[in-house]
């Protein structure tokens, strides 16, 4: 495979053109390249880097594509995280160029705050060291390198210019070694390593259609950061906010939405519980967040959509509010998937628990 010369990819709206080595996908040559193609979870499972073949074939010898229906396949769409050139390309895809000029870099960061929000999120306040201050975008994240190559990615939870720091919000989970870690051990004072900024989850500027955001978990975490932006921005486009948990006490920084909608009258708020008790039932809306979304909005064409959280969610609304007529070009979103290493520990502890029941 070294010995064949490598395929070129050209983007159609651009004319841009980039080689692909043997082996290499097309998002990975995209990004070497410099150039700022849409990506979130980088597994093929969000749908993020979803491009047209124009002309041209691809493989997947890593992931399938998961993102992709049997439809969407035939008709030439294809996962630029995880497509391999078969063939020279032709790729019709949006180009990013907020993004394009912002180095991704390498830095240490010093842990100075730790924050419980709920029993099961906490926030970490990280401060580059001196003369290393980091430049980023609303919405994007980083990875927190780890050894053996392993990497941890989390949306930053605040806009640029709020200080020099960088706030996390990091949800424990089972089975999940490093969230534990930094529950129970990770100190004030713990120098990390970090590469950043990352993703293409950023606002678009521009035009004054109103705006659904759509956070399920943890994704309030970008969501926040976009909302800060705009408010500092002083945009005049009216924003309606939905956050899906499981229950109540989910809603970590509820205070914090509150205020935006007492303060700022284009602001909307609404907290969607998906296991909601009886109790909760009484004073809230439940159910899967985005079916709350169509409930009050059946039409999406005057809209634009900010969506972030698990993968159920993002596949969920992406499909659901492209049928209820939202532009796929106004759909933009971030889907917080778990690392590789901590799915598969996630698989087998499934695994185990099953094979226990089974033998009681």
């Amino acid at each position: 495979m070294a010995n064949n010369p490598p395929h070129r990819v050209q983007l159609a709206g651009s004319g841009r053109s980039f080689a692909v080595e043997p082996g290499e996908t097309v998002l990975a040559a995209a990004r070497r390249a410099g150039l700022a193609l849409p990506y979130s979870c980088l597994s093929g499972n969000c749908g993020s880097c979803k491009g047209r073949l124009v002309e041209g074939v691809v493989e997947y010898p890593f992931n399938p594509p998961e993102a992709l229906s049997a439809a969407e396949r035939e008709a030439g769409e294809a996962l630029l995280c995880q497509a391999v050139p078969a063939s020279d390309l032709t790729v019709a895809i949006r180009e990013v160029e907020a993004v394009a000029g912002i180095p991704i870099r390498q830095l240490a960061v010093k842990l100075v705050a730790k924050r419980l929000l709920c029993a099961d999120v906490v926030e970490l306040e990280l401060r580059p060291g001196r003369g290393e201050a980091l430049r980023w975008l609303p919405g994007q994240y980083l990875d927190i390198l780890l050894p053996e190559g392993k990497r941890r990615a989390f949306s930053i939870a605040n806009r640029p210019g709020d200080g020099d720091v960088l706030h996390l919000h990091v949800r424990r989970v089972s089975g999940g070694g490093f969230t534990q870690y930094v529950f129970d051990e990770l100190a004030v004072g713990k120098v990390l390593r970090i590469e950043a900024p990352l993703g293409t989850f950023v606002p678009r500027e521009g035009g004054d259609r109103p705006i659904l955001l759509v956070a399920g978990g943890t994704g309030f975490a970008p969501i926040k950061a976009l909302v800060e932006h705009w408010l500092v921005q002083g945009s005049t486009r009216p924003m309606h906010l939905y956050w899906g948990v499981r229950h109540v006490a989910d809603l970590y920084l509820d205070a914090l939405c509150r205020r935006w909608v007492e303060e700022h009258p284009l602001i909307r708020y609404t907290p969607v519980l998906s296991e909601a008790d009886p109790l909760e039932r009484h004073h809230y809306r439940s159910g899967p967040v985005h079916e709350a979304v169509l409930k009050d909005f059946p039409g999406l064409e005057r809209f634009d959509v900010y969506m972030s959280g698990p993968p159920p969610m993002i596949e969920a609304g992406r499909r659901s509010f492209v049928a209820a007529g939202l532009p796929a070009d106004r759909l933009y979103y971030d889907s917080f998937d778990y690392a590789p290493d901590v799915l598969a520990a996630l698989i087998r502890a499934r695994r185990a628990a099953d094979a226990k029941e089974e033998d009681s």
